[in-house]
């Protein structure tokens, strides 16, 4: 059971990523997923949610209006599309699953993809 999140690079500032994050060993089509991103020397910080049934979606408000979250449950796949990337978007991106309701605290969640890097140049 494994989230693969993939997608990131090096992008100039303004320009727009995709990240997918493929679930594989069972179906999550029932967890809620959600993006987090670390940069360096700071903590992990909630990006965005969606929920598993309804498909309600939450942002963090440095995000909010340039990036959106979107779930395929068919392909058991969630994305993340990043539009007008600042530097300070630079991370590394980590995509999560819980079988409860999304949350802004990482500790909700039980499962972990590998992270995919992100770099704005400005």
């Amino acid at each position: 059971v494994q989230l693969q999140a993939s997608g990131g690079g090096l992008v100039q500032a303004g320009g727009s990523l995709r990240l997918s994050c493929a679930a594989s060993g069972r179906t999550f089509s029932n967890d809620d997923m959600a993006w987090f991103r670390q940069a360096p020397g700071k903590e992990r910080e909630f990006v965005a949610g969606i929920r598993w049934n309804s498909g309600s979606t939450a942002y963090a408000d440095s995000v909010k209006g340039r990036f959106t979250i979107s779930r395929d449950n068919a392909k058991n796949t969630v994305y993340l599309q990043m539009n007008s990337l600042k530097s300070e978007d630079t991370a590394v991106y980590f995509c999560a699953a819980t079988p409860m309701e999304y949350s802004r605290s990482y500790v909700r969640y039980d499962l972990w993809g590998q992270g995919t890097e992100v770099t704005v140049s400005s």
